[in-house]
């Protein structure tokens, strides 16, 4: 069977306008490009359900885009990930520790994760506002833990870790800290998940 649309801008479109028909519930302005991204991603319905916004996470993450802010991201394939041209636009950049050799060497004498030692290196940048975690419980915890210290104060957690051992977890512990969030419950996420959610809302800043 051939493709009907072969444009890519209107494919995206028509899948968007089949995601706000099949969702069957009432979505927020605010939320809805991103949300519906997530589901375009994924195509997987259940993320409706287990995607928790705090109140003004996407205004904030917008202010500290626009003010050209750093993102540190749990993964390589997270800053692979997201919009090079718009991150140029707004003076951003997203950037891991996860391959950074020191970090390497400090983890294995300390016996810990490398992305415990990265994000606690992360909270010492006081350039970096949001930060994208898609695979490591352990670095979540972490976040929440240099929070509580009093060590950051990000204007956007996106707390989206995968797997069995931990993920739900470490969700569930972001949610008792007073930062801007944009969860997914549960353990369902990763990576693209995370590259989704920046995406969108560098798209609609795009727009604006």
């Amino acid at each position: 069977m051939k493709m009907e649309i072969t444009d890519p801008h209107r494919i995206e479109e028509r899948s968007f306008e089949i995601i706000g028909a099949e969702l069957g519930m009432e979505v927020s302005d605010e939320i809805r490009p991103t949300l519906f991204r997530i589901i375009h991603t994924t195509a997987d319905f259940e993320y409706a359900a287990l995607t928790a916004f705090s109140k003004d996470a996407i205004r904030r993450a917008k202010d500290a885009m626009r003010s050209g802010c750093r993102m540190y991201a749990d993964t390589n394939m997270i800053k692979s990930g997201i919009r090079k041209a718009l991150l140029e636009k707004f003076n951003c950049e997203v950037y891991t520790y996860i391959s950074d050799e020191e970090v390497a060497k400090e983890a294995k004498e300390r016996g810990i994760t490398r992305s415990i030692v990265g994000i606690e290196k992360a909270c010492r940048d006081r350039d970096t506002k949001i930060f994208l975690i898609g695979n490591a419980p352990t670095a979540l915890f972490t976040l929440k833990e240099q929070i509580e210290k009093g060590n950051v104060s990000p204007e956007l957690v996106v707390a989206v870790p995968v797997g069995f051992v931990g993920a739900a977890e470490s969700k569930e512990a972001i949610l008792e800290v007073d930062v801007p969030y944009i969860v997914t419950k549960g353990r369902k996420g990763g990576s693209p998940i995370a590259v989704s959610i920046v995406n969108s809302i560098l798209l609609q800043l795009d727009k604006e």
